[in-house]
């Protein structure tokens, strides 16, 4: 089955690929202008991505209104990745979609090792982590034989899921998340000036100004992936300092 995907650190990608490859398709970025070619060719696809505190990343959400078009009599199955919790994560964009004209197959939810790397509270051992991404290939290879045979999960998608969501985590961090998203700092004294974060940012909320990173407040997805990918750990989003730097392609 081919797939497209938003990928922060790493791990949606992981697990995008993985799947593909079980299900004999191939996957593409959503910051990939080929994505919505791949769209177009595939009368059934995946759509993969992360939830951050039981809600859809903004560039995903924008993604999916934007090209809603594209989806239109398509055939989605939709995986969703979160480090522990996100109650309706699969749902939140099978309603997108649905306005959008597609039919839904299923939906996954798999958790995933660390991604965000300044909150203490929130970080795993190496063990733990590796445990749950040995746990997240077995669910993925599990789901991809059902798959192949018309069997879908349906993770995340019935009304008690929805309300879990709304009321386990969502209705609670819309401030939280709302302020973060103009919080992401950079320390002068630590930035080297490098541009691996203006580079690499999916929404260009980062640039090099006078030598230094500079942060462009409301584009930021949280997707964490310029505070893991720092050389010199100059960025922070919740937290006042990196902790440890997560990507998959570390464990």
């Amino acid at each position: 089955m081919n797939g497209i995907y938003f990928s922060g650190s790493g791990h949606t990608k992981h697990c995008a690929e993985f799947f593909a490859q079980l299900t004999g398709g191939r996957t593409v970025s959503i910051e990939d202008a080929a994505a919505l070619d791949l769209i177009k060719e595939s009368g059934e696809l995946f759509v993969a991505y992360p939830i951050h505190y039981s809600d859809l990343p903004k560039i995903v959400r924008d993604f999916l209104t934007q090209n809603a078009a594209a989806f239109c009599n398509k055939k989605i199955f939709i995986i969703a990745t979160m480090g522990l919790f996100s109650g309706d994560g699969a749902g939140l964009s099978a309603r997108i979609l649905k306005k959008a004209g597609a039919q839904i197959l299923g939906g996954l939810h798999v958790r995933m090792p660390d991604a965000i790397a300044d909150v203490k509270m929130l970080k795993k051992s190496l063990q733990e982590n590796l445990a749950i991404a040995k746990a997240a290939d077995q669910k993925i290879a599990s789901a991809s034989c059902l798959v192949k045979v018309g069997r879908y999960p349906k993770d995340g998608l019935s009304f008690l899921s929805r309300l879990a969501g709304l009321f386990g985590q969502r209705l609670w961090f819309i401030p939280t998340v709302k302020a973060a998203r103009s919080k992401l700092k950079v320390d002068q004294d630590k930035c080297s000036g490098c541009g691996l974060c203006a580079k690499n940012c999916p929404t260009k909320s980062l640039s090099i100004a006078n030598g230094k990173a500079a942060f462009v407040p409301g584009k930021c997805t949280l997707c964490y992936r310029c505070v893991n990918s720092c050389p010199c750990k100059a960025i922070t989003i919740l937290g006042k300092e990196v902790i440890e730097q997560c990507s998959f392609q570390a464990l």
